[in-house]
């Protein structure tokens, strides 16, 4: 495969399957692609359906930009988890700090459980809700995503997060995936408020009150002993009856306040950090598994289009498409795998010129390219056997139109290394020097060697 297709084990089944879509939604939106090259190219790959459809979007994704943008997405895409990961881990020690202060006044107990479990009970609620009634992402799920496109800055890049999310909903993986980010996030929130925590604790001397005007010590004790028998189970400590009650005041006993930072530590890890780590496992083995099942779904009319070109009842001449909304630069490159032997080529001679000239052993004559169905034939040789030297011989007489500089930068794709020949022409005639000028431009855009002498020597030995 020329060197503008994608190589499959460079992208995982994941990314291929995210171009696939990406192409097709790009396809609903600006209209079928110019993609002759990219169907022989699958064609030629063989395989049922949907691996046909996936090598003709990878090379298309790989010609247009989409390849190189979804790179530049998950590079953004990292970028903002990691400003997500700092954001965590800020906002827990903040947390903990806010909770315990600087050890000048008493700690209001239930303030400070208020302080590190209270959003994050909040916003663990809201996802319950939001998974109940059937949303696919949470808030924060959703600012990944949009900062996520933000930081691509690539306008190849437009179809890509509607696709993944297409892609994701069909087998409802969406809310795993960004389930498995959200609770993670949180994970490290209430990691470091824990952490922070316990070296506080442990640095410095707190004392532990709780106040109220209009309850009694009784609800304080039941409130204390039922959010703290969990943990207890766990292993963290608990205060008895009498502790909590001689808690309305700031407690100076040493094991009061060692039995309330036990309590502290085993609520917020209880009930904070334990579910957002079960949750975050849970949805990570979900999303491991509907992976696995992730596949195109061939029903869609955008897919469905394609059966004929890709697996065709039989071969038809002539156009079936429709012309492309943007006509796609030329573009040419060469084959980076195997090849043998030396090939020479024409296209659109004059028919008085005299055809092929003599060539030296061992290089072939593939003749005069006048027909779509000989370039066709030509092509799908090429792709079975590739030269390592080829020389297109063009007449610069004619102008170097677009459909010609296609063909060529679709030869050259085709072999090891690629010459244009541009012919001399006929004795007596002269040759227009803007149009050779012309044809130099157009094979410089292109970056292919081109020569007005005969390149047999190069075509026999590979070099001049």
């Amino acid at each position: 495969m020329s060197d503008t297709s994608p190589t499959s084990t460079s992208l995982s089944r994941l990314d291929q399957l995210w171009l696939t879509e990406a192409i097709r939604l790009r396809e609903e939106h600006a209209g079928p692609l110019e993609d002759a090259e990219a169907n022989r190219c699958a064609n030629a790959a063989g395989g049922d359906l949907g691996q046909r459809i996936q090598a003709r979007a990878l090379w298309l994704a790989q010609r247009d930009g989409q390849a190189q943008a979804l790179q530049h997405w998950r590079q953004g895409a990292r970028l903002a988890a990691l400003l997500l990961v700092v954001l965590a881990l800020v906002s827990g020690t903040g947390a903990a700090f806010a909770a315990l202060g600087d050890g000048q006044r008493p700690v209001n107990l239930f303030w400070a459980l208020g302080t590190l479990l209270g959003l994050h009970l909040l916003t663990l609620l809201g996802w319950a809700l939001s998974f109940g009634l059937g949303s696919s992402a949470s808030a924060l799920g959703r600012l990944w995503l949009w900062t996520s496109g933000k930081l691509a800055r690539d306008a190849q890049a437009a179809h890509l997060a509607p696709a993944l999310l297409l892609l994701l909903q069909r087998q409802g993986l969406t809310r795993w995936g960004l389930g498995a980010l959200v609770h993670g996030a949180w994970l490290l929130a209430l990691g470091s408020a824990l952490m922070v925590l316990l070296l506080l604790l442990a640095t410095r001397r707190y004392g532990f009150v709780w106040e109220t005007t209009i309850l009694g010590s009784d609800t304080f004790v039941f409130l204390t002993q039922a959010l703290g028998a969990l943990p207890g189970l766990l292993g963290f400590s608990l205060p008895d009856a009498e502790t909590i009650r001689a808690s309305s005041s700031v407690v100076g006993a040493e094991p009061a306040r060692q039995a309330w930072s036990g309590w502290l530590l085993g609520v917020t890890f209880t009930y904070g950090l334990l579910p957002r780590l079960l949750l975050a496992l849970f949805c990570l083995w979900r999303w491991t598994q509907g992976r696995a099942r992730l596949n195109l779904d061939l029903g869609l009319p955008g897919y469905s289009l394609l059966r004929e070109r890709l697996q065709p009842a039989s071969e038809r001449l002539g156009v079936f498409d429709a012309a492309p909304a943007e006509l796609m630069e030329p573009r040419a490159g060469n084959l980076n795998g195997a090849s043998q032997g030396a090939l020479l080529v024409a296209i659109e001679l004059d028919d008085r010129r005299p055809w092929p000239p003599a060539l030296p052993k061992g290089v072939g004559d593939a003749g005069v390219l006048d027909s779509r169905e000989q370039r066709q034939r030509l092509l799908d040789q090429l792709s079975r056997f590739p030269p390592e030297r080829l020389a297109v011989a063009c007449d610069p007489r004619r102008s170097p139109d677009r459909g010609t500089l296609a063909l060529i930068g679709e030869l050259a794709r085709s072999a090891g290394q690629t010459r244009v020949w541009l012919l001399p022409p006929p004795s007596g005639e002269a040759l227009d020097s803007q149009r050779l000028e012309d044809w130099h431009q157009a094979l410089d855009n292109l970056a292919l060697p081109h020569t007005q002498g005969a390149p047999m020597n190069w075509l026999e030995t590979g070099h001049d």
